[in-house]
């Protein structure tokens, strides 16, 4: 089920451009942009869906990079606790350049579970877990020997990464969250945040016993509805709302605010890492998925952030989350110009941050100091968008009425 395909065919007055057509908006590749974007004139109001170095937060070893950097740069500007706030992502080295200081760390804790990720692939390609050195001294053989270039990524560059060993469980099984968000500007950062996303679950009951078995271990889709026992029609997802409820009824309503509060920061900190070095083009927006695990203490870690997260639907639901999200999304982009500029909040996505944090209540000073302030992100909640497209559309309709 293309989504894309459907959502832009299906937008009123909007066509479809053949070939070498002039077109005013463009749902491109990053392959494309790599290839293009230098030689292509846009007039002011086209909009592509990707910003030209979105690799800095999108491949596995920058991402990290830049976390750490800013890590410390808020270590020396605001101190440790602020710096702190930075600490949602496994410790991480980039293989093979940082192979030493792996190891050296690898010494201190024997025993202990790591995960090798290529730092360009997606889908759980390329992935194995392991927890002795012979096993990345092999891997490090058949890398070099390796002429295996059909990914077109230099297969020796990944990332190590400690295992979340103690992951949180529903029904025995690991899962990680699909969370998205939208970034029409860098410079300020202007980031919206979408109500709904998806639990993905693993076929198999997550156990250490076997770190081999990448259906215990990987959570992606693709890599679990290859397994014996997906089932096609219930596919391995939960809606985040069934799953904020569940988190709900088990800890109670406070713990699953500090859980939820502790994400937002994970999106925030980790956009402010890349805010300087993105190149912040008005042509340009991104949205990301962010892929989210959580330990048995409810504390969320940052696993990756997808540039192009799939928009292909596993089922039904998927599909209907999918298409309105991306509906959503082009709401925000306004080709159209139907918006102010001033709204918190269009469909299903909350206006997260807009050069300063954005507060829940209109008027409500910013009093994040003192722990009152209330961000303006409702992640799980109930996304009653058409309601809302209808108010926001008929109002903007009324106010233009007026002026005119």
């Amino acid at each position: 089920m293309n989504t894309l395909m459907d959502v832009l065919r299906h937008r009123p007055g909007w066509v479809e451009v053949k070939d070498e057509g002039e077109w005013d908006f463009y749902w491109c590749d990053v392959s494309w942009l790599r290839e293009n974007f230098d030689h292509t004139y846009m007039d002011e109001h086209v909009r592509i869906s990707h910003f030209r170095n979105h690799y800095e937060l999108t491949r596995k070893n920058y991402m990290v990079k830049n976390l750490k950097r800013f890590r410390k740069q808020l270590e020396r500007e605001a101190g440790k606790l602020e710096a702190a706030k930075c600490d949602f992502f496994p410790k991480t080295f980039e293989m093979p350049c940082e192979y030493h200081l792996f190891v050296e760390e690898f010494r201190k804790n024997p025993g202990i579970t790591w995960i090798m990720k290529p730092v360009a692939r997606s889908q759980g390609k390329g992935i194995f877990l392991f927890r002795r050195l012979k096993d990345i001294m092999d891997w490090r053989k058949d890398t070099r020997s390796s002429d295996d270039q059909k990914d077109d990524i230099p297969v020796e560059n990944y990332v190590a990464q400690r295992y979340i060993e103690n992951p949180y469980l529903i029904g025995g099984r690991k899962f990680d969250l699909r969370v998205y968000v939208l970034v029409m500007s860098y410079i300020p950062l202007r980031a919206w945040l979408y109500r709904d996303g998806f639990a993905r679950f693993s076929n198999t009951r997550f156990t250490l016993n076997s770190i081999d078995d990448q259906y215990v271990h990987l959570t992606n889709v693709a890599v679990q509805k290859t397994s014996p026992d997906y089932h096609p029609k219930k596919g391995c997802k939960w809606m985040l709302q069934r799953f904020r409820q569940y988190l709900a009824s088990k800890h109670g309503p406070e713990v699953v605010e500090t859980l939820f509060r502790d994400i937002d920061n994970i999106f925030v900190k980790s956009l402010q890492s890349v805010q300087k070095v993105i190149i912040s083009d008005k042509h340009c927006f991104e949205l990301y998925g962010y892929d989210i695990l959580i330990d048995q203490d409810l504390k969320p870690w940052l696993l990756e952030v997808n540039a192009s997260p799939s928009l292909t639907a596993s089922s039904q639901e998927d599909y209907e989350l999918k298409t309105c999200l991306l509906e959503d999304t082009l709401h925000v982009v306004d080709m159209e110009a139907r918006l102010t500029g001033r709204e918190k909040r269009v469909g299903g996505f909350d206006l997260m941050w807009n050069d300063g944090p954005v507060s829940r209540e209109e008027g409500v000073p910013d009093l994040s100091g003192m722990g009152n302030f209330v961000s303006n992100t409702h992640l799980g909640c109930i996304n009653d968008r058409k309601k809302q497209l209808r108010q926001l559309f008929y109002s903007l309709q009324v106010q233009k009425k007026a002026s005119s």
